[in-house]
């Protein structure tokens, strides 16, 4: 018998955080939960990444999850955009190696593509893919939700792929193959 797997999977977010996360049982992938950590309240960039934190170490906590798939900034025109994204990110991934649960991260684009084979898909297109895919009877009103749940999945889509996500399983590992993240 193939021992479970849980997955967390992560779309972070500098106001509103999504998360999912999947159970594997052998071939079969089922929702335990998804929602979003609103972050929108806090009044400076500090406090929310402090919030980021704690609620992904809650999570891991609760959940217990054996990997976490993080969403990776996507390089945009607003430079200070994507540089709280990737604080956004990089706290959520260091709550997981804290607690030291693997990281997998993913681009946008291979995400929705995974998700809906078009890597230029809508939210909504994902969400929708997503619905069906694990039979969800309610989506949230935020598809910030479904976007963490998407990052979870495309997770389990590659565990056959030669194409997985840059994987870090500590803060040693994370630096030795990002040594200009240390300046």
């Amino acid at each position: 018998m193939e021992k479970e797997k849980i997955i967390l999977g992560i779309d972070p977010g500098t106001t509103i955080m999504g998360y999912g996360i999947l159970i594997i049982k052998g071939t079969q992938m089922e929702m335990l939960q998804m929602g979003v950590i609103h972050l929108e309240k806090l009044d400076n960039q500090a406090l929310k990444l402090k919030r980021i934190f704690e609620r992904t170490v809650q999570l891991v906590e609760e959940y217990r999850p054996d990997e976490v798939s993080l969403e990776s900034p996507f390089f945009g025109k607003n430079v200070q955009s994507m540089l709280k994204l990737g604080r956004a990110q990089g706290v959520a991934m260091a709550a997981a190696l804290y607690k030291d649960v693997p990281i997998f991260e993913y681009t946008p684009k291979k995400i929705k593509k995974s998700i809906t084979g078009n890597g230029n898909a809508s939210k909504a297109q994902v969400a929708s893919m997503l619905q069906s895919l694990l039979k969800i009877s309610e989506m949230p009103k935020h598809l910030d939700a479904t976007d963490g749940l998407a990052a979870a999945v495309c997770h389990y889509f590659q565990r056959d792929s030669d194409d997985i996500g840059k994987s870090y399983s500590s803060w040693s590992s994370f630096l030795k193959e990002n040594p200009d993240k240390l300046a």
